[in-house]
């Protein structure tokens, strides 16, 4: 028996649900939304803490650019394990082991008083947040009501913002104060938002849409009797099944395109990860030590304050968002080349150029983020995710390296080339991808 042909409650035939069933938000949505939101904000935390790191012992320019690697290469392979244990053993059981290394690695890192214990509590860290948001990518897509599931994507990637802001605020509120009480705040966060996040986490239930692709229907049935309920479930089920068939040209199911689909989310991925890392990660601490904890809260308050148009994202077409974003982000990073002698002294200019390029960014991070986790198939869509992520955030790393060779011109002329790649990527899916916005289900997106 195919999926589409297994029904909720074991049977053949289902009793017509109420029309407005499917669109009914539950609790067991909120609980969804609020462990995504807060597992994207705890991995976008944890990630900036490399930067502020670096003023915590002293350190040699070698070291330093070690540290700040450090960060993305242990969020790769998180990444790397995450996406092929979330495929074979399940969504749920990811989270439960990333949050668990969180534990141990915020204990750890306020009470590391040294270079090398800083680095081994931080990869802790870091490999769980790798983890932790690569599982959240695939299974938003598949627990959340098709009618609502781009908001709820954007909404929860919105978040990431939302963490480095609390990052960057807590580094200007402790910048006075000594290194271990800065270290100790940290820590305390970090485990405040753990002890949320797993209460969330105990009420929601594994992917209902992964487990039906592996088989298994009676683990699915349970999962659905205890969260919302069979009626509800089959409804949802229903609906995306009808919003898949509607979204395909004549019934014809949309072919995929593995090679332009792997072109255009590794690159925009790779444009997302490094222009915006490279401005707020690596050229802060590298040219503007003093200012690094301000240009982390501008970067992500800005951010997150533009980001909620995300309510509306499921009105709207993800390939003309992702154009506005790179287009956006281009302009106003060539922008800040073409000014650089006169924001370089002028601080109220080069946060007025920096704040309208993050608006951009974060209408092309939110885009993107939601993109390259829906157009891969389910039994599959976590090691996809993975790919793009492993790939795209390496070639980062190496840029780290790059930088501290580079003249502050240099730096941001390499940023414009970065962001140029990825309007390219966006163009070229503008034109030959297929629309996965406009409250397409995840079927359609992914092409199932």
């Amino acid at each position: 028996m195919s999926v589409s042909d297994q029904t909720y409650d074991g049977s053949q035939t289902t009793a017509a649900a109420p029309p407005d069933i499917q669109d009914r938000w539950t609790s067991m949505d909120w609980w969804n939304v609020s462990s995504f939101c807060l597992g994207m904000l705890l991995e976008a935390f944890i990630f900036g803490m490399a930067s502020l790191a670096t003023s915590w012992v002293s350190m040699p320019t070698t070291l330093r650019s070690l540290l700040l690697a450090w960060a993305p290469i242990w969020l790769i392979l998180g990444i790397a394990v995450a996406g092929p244990t979330a495929d074979r053993l399940g969504r749920k059981l990811t989270f439960y082991s990333t949050m668990t290394l969180y534990g141990i690695g915020a204990i750890g890192i306020a009470f590391s008083q040294t270079y090398w214990l800083i680095l081994l509590f931080l990869a802790m860290l870091l490999f769980a947040a790798g983890g932790e948001m690569n599982t959240i990518m695939a299974a938003s897509h598949e627990v959340m009501p098709t009618r609502h599931r781009s908001a709820a994507m954007y909404t929860q990637v919105n978040f990431i913002s939302l963490g480095g802001s609390i990052l960057g605020g807590l580094g200007l509120v402790t910048v006075a104060s000594t290194v271990n009480f800065q270290r100790g705040m940290i820590a305390v966060t970090i485990l405040v938002v753990l002890a949320l996040l797993f209460l969330a986490r105990r009420q929601t239930p594994e992917s209902i849409r992964w487990l039906e692709k592996r088989g298994e229907f009676e683990r699915a049935r349970a999962e659905m009797q205890r969260y919302g309920g069979l009626e509800l479930w089959e409804a949802r089920r229903r609906e995306a099944e009808v919003g898949s068939n509607a979204s395909r040209p004549e019934g014809q199911k949309v072919q995929r395109n593995v090679p332009l689909q792997l072109y255009a989310s590794i690159s925009m991925a790779f444009a997302n990860t490094t222009g915006f890392g490279i401005l707020t990660y690596v050229m802060a601490p590298t040219y503007f030590p003093k200012l690094t904890a301000l240009l982390l809260f501008v970067a992500n308050i800005s951010g997150f304050v533009t980001g909620w148009f995300s309510l509306w994202a499921d009105r709207m077409s993800r390939k003309i968002l992702l154009l506005v974003g790179f287009i956006g982000a281009f302009v106003f990073v060539a922008m800040a080349y073409l000014l650089r002698n006169q924001w370089a002294h002028d601080l109220p200019l080069f946060i007025l150029i920096l704040v309208l390029f993050y608006i951009f960014v974060n209408v092309s991070y939110l885009s993107e983020d939601t993109f390259k986790g829906e157009i891969w198939p389910t039994e599959r869509r976590a090691t996809y995710v993975a790919i793009v992520r492993f790939i795209s955030i390496g070639i980062y790393i190496g840029t780290i390296f790059l930088i501290p060779h580079f003249t502050l011109d240099q730096t941001i002329l390499f940023n414009v080339g970065v962001w140029a790649l990825g309007l390219l990527a966006a163009i070229i899916w503008s034109v030959w991808g297929r629309e996965t916005g406009h409250g397409v289900s995840v079927a359609a997106a992914s092409a199932e």
